[in-house]
């Protein structure tokens, strides 16, 4: 499940971000907030969308891929970077409240497999966990820390009505 040559080899990976999946099972529109246009601290802009969920709400992987960094920092808290399997995004996830046990830099996981749990660490409001979900389109260095933001809500809300036809 972890050998990600060996998928890419075999045709199973896949990545990009024309079809991602939902990073938290059943979700509704409602609970995915278009906040990547609102600025936070002054002029910074959030680049990300918040997704409400209960603490400790499973959060799995959106695309097939290998996690690139396992990072806690001030305005994140716990987070991870995963690189989809042509290393031309990079997703975020951010505020968690824990990784899945025994996760850690190098492994591959698959579209929908368990990475954390929904938090509130970092600079979030610790009486409102939620996902904050980014995406990144990686620079020829593949810096996980840098790329240029994508906006990911119409990415899940196409997600989103995918899966509601399944």
């Amino acid at each position: 499940m972890r050998f990600a040559p060996l998928l890419l080899w075999l045709g199973v990976a896949t990545g990009g971000t024309d079809s991602i999946s939902l990073p938290i099972a059943g979700l509704r529109a409602s609970d995915i907030q278009d906040t990547y246009a609102q600025t936070r601290g002054g002029d910074r802009r959030h680049e990300a969308t918040d997704i409400l969920a209960p603490r400790g709400t499973p959060v799995r992987a959106v695309v097939d891929g290998v996690v690139r960094k396992l990072f806690l920092s001030k305005p994140g808290g716990i987070t991870v970077y995963q690189f989809d399997v042509q290393e031309d995004f990079s997703y975020y996830y951010a505020h968690l409240d824990g990784y899945v046990y025994g996760l850690k830099e190098g492994d591959f996981l698959q579209r929908g497999e368990v990475l954390g749990y929904v938090g509130s660490t970092g600079n979030a409001n610790p009486n409102t966990p939620h996902l904050h979900f980014a995406i990144f389109e990686l620079k020829p260095d593949k810096k996980w820390w840098e790329g240029t933001p994508v906006n990911p809500y119409p990415l899940l809300m196409k997600a989103l009505r995918a899966e509601a036809r399944l």
